[in-house]
């Protein structure tokens, strides 16, 4: 068994957002694929700019899949939702947040190296215009409800419920 406070204490790293030095920082990073030989998958994550100009990213890396776009969901003339790529990246404002969520806006991984079980980790590159390259480690967490935590808008004043940030 593994004593509780080891546990606790791997859970918090997880929890822990990624801080580039330029003011963004990633929170609640995760990613799901759709069954153990599925040959795609997205990461969802909350941006966030502290910072007092607004930053874009633009780009995302990663050696787990062949491909790694910026997508979005977006209704077609019929109404019908469709992914597609958003080669212009995503704006995250001045001292605000832009949330990579399921059914919207997310970091696609296309041709997976590997199958991604749950509770593995892989590490995201991402690339901003102004505060450059941020890698982050994601777990893979194929349990979470659409509307768990930060990924349903559970946003408050620009930060998760019980979330506490030193700027």
């Amino acid at each position: 068994m593994i004593p509780k406070f080891l546990l606790t204490a791997a859970l918090l790293a997880f929890a822990s957002p990624v801080l580039a030095a330029d003011g963004v920082t990633i929170v609640d990073p995760y990613a799901r694929v759709m069954g153990a030989n599925a040959k795609s998958g997205a990461a969802f994550m909350v941006i966030e700019n502290h910072a007092d100009a607004d930053d874009r990213l633009i780009g995302a890396a990663s050696d787990v899949a062949e491909r790694v776009e910026l997508h979005t969901h977006k209704a077609d003339a019929n109404g019908t939702m469709r992914m597609m790529e958003v080669p212009e990246g995503f704006a995250v404002p001045a001292h605000a947040n832009h949330a990579l969520a399921r059914g919207g806006d997310h970091v696609m991984l296309m041709g997976l190296k590997r199958p991604l079980a749950q509770g593995d980790t892989f590490t995201v590159t991402l690339t901003f215009e102004r505060s450059g390259e941020v890698t982050v480690e994601v777990p893979v967490d194929l349990e979470r409800k659409a509307d768990h935590g930060a990924m349903g808008g559970q946003m408050q004043g620009g930060q998760m419920p019980g979330q506490k940030h030193s700027h």
